[in-house]
């Protein structure tokens, strides 16, 4: 069991500047999204990266004693622009190509919502076509996806990414589970019943695991904080976490530099339980 971080959390900025703050956190490893950590270079559109980048961003972190756990590519995988679907296609192979140079197996991804929260039949079809030809693309690399269920998006529970698991069957499709996402204000009362349920359903496909915690404010809404800072059950999500998967890597959500050694401490606490 390891814990990182989301790496765009501890900074923003060149690739050596970003690594050498992670490890000045002393993070084993982080989840990183390239556009959202790096300034330096433009990765917003396919064709920027090459194995020499890769090489170098993963030295950068190995450097400061941080390896590459999960590569983040939060495109939108239904997207009704057509122009726009086919670059966020090629952009999310692109990932897939590079991922094992960067060191890591894993590509994660929420699938996407829209402005009026309507869904239809066809956004779901749309998003299984998408991911079916994703996995076509992972199989040949080697690669995971990692699917992230999200409050507002098309798959927002644990119940709608199971039937995508089982509706688009593949042994390179995982989960990137994050409790925080599935707590809502219309469960939260019952969070016991939904962190059971969301092992229960997917606990065997979990690749990577995402920690921040719920504040239930008094007039119902929810604020996403800190792990070890909110009223989520961490005592019970653990247990079935380490039960499922002995070892999963664990990466911190939801921090800043005010509270990020305190999340981390948090978390290697419960590990030595």
């Amino acid at each position: 069991m390891s814990i990182g971080v989301l790496a765009h959390l501890c900074h923003k900025g060149t690739v050596q500047d970003v690594a050498q703050k992670v490890g000045s956190y002393q993070f084993q490893h982080v989840q990183l999204a390239l556009w959202k950590a790096f300034n330096e270079y433009d990765f917003t559109k396919p064709g920027r990266l090459n194995p020499g980048m890769a090489k170098y961003i993963k030295k950068e972190f190995e450097k400061h004693g941080s390896s590459i756990s999960v590569l983040g590519c939060y495109l939108h995988l239904f997207e009704r622009d057509e122009k726009k679907h086919q670059v966020n296609k090629e952009r999310y192979k692109e990932m897939i190509r590079y991922a094992g140079i960067f060191g890591t197996p894993i590509v994660a991804t929420e699938t996407g919502k829209i402005d009026s929260g309507h869904f239809t039949n066809e956004d779901w079809a749309k998003l299984k076509e998408t991911l079916q030809e994703l996995l076509e693309e992972a199989e040949k690399w080697g690669v995971f996806i990692g699917i992230e269920p999200a409050q507002y998006h098309l798959i927002d529970n644990a119940k709608k990414l199971r039937k995508l698991i089982d509706e688009v069957p593949s042994s390179h499709l995982g989960v990137v589970l994050d409790p925080g996402n599935l707590i809502t204000e219309k469960n939260y009362k019952n969070q016991d019943v939904v962190i059971e349920e969301m092992f229960e359903l997917l606990g065997e496909q979990i690749v990577a695991f995402q920690a921040k915690d719920c504040f239930f404010e008094e007039n119902d809404e929810l604020s996403w904080v800190p792990v070890g800072q909110g009223h989520l059950n961490y005592e019970l999500i653990f247990a079935r976490l380490f039960q499922h998967k002995p070892h999963i890597e664990i990466i911190l959500d939801s921090v800043n530099s005010d509270n990020i050694l305190e999340a981390q401490r948090f978390i290697m606490d419960r590990m030595r339980k």
